[in-house]
């Protein structure tokens, strides 16, 4: 069964791991219910109770454009790669199969995991 993870924001921002395809992975995740009762699975780290986990193998990667688009993407930069920080990862996002930079500015990532 393939699950969708938002991550991203400033909850990745601030301390968040990178996460590439075909990474095993095990998220904690908040439940967020829509206004049209449409459930959205939301990663979090940091003081927020986690209300599901969601383990797996990362079988797709999105980043969501500021106008709903999305792109396929090959990993999420850690936060500190995002952020400019990191001396080894200069936090560009590319596609997975041409390795084509990808232009987003907006840091939000839907993580789909084969449970």
């Amino acid at each position: 069964m393939n699950v969708t993870v938002e991550v991203g924001d400033w909850e990745h921002e601030c301390c968040g791991p990178a996460i590439e395809r075909n990474d095993v992975v095990d998220l904690g995740c908040l439940r967020w219910r829509d206004a049209d009762g449409r459930v959205r699975l939301i990663e979090t780290h940091h003081d927020s109770p986690v209300e599901t986990r969601v383990r797996g193998r990362v079988v797709d990667i999105l980043v969501l454009a500021e106008d709903g688009s999305s792109t396929p993407v090959l990993r999420v930069p850690s936060g500190v790669a995002l952020r400019g920080f990191d001396d080894e990862d200069d936090g560009h996002l590319e596609t997975p199969w041409s390795g084509e930079l990808v232009d987003e500015r907006n840091r939000c990532f839907l993580v789909t995991v084969k449970s």
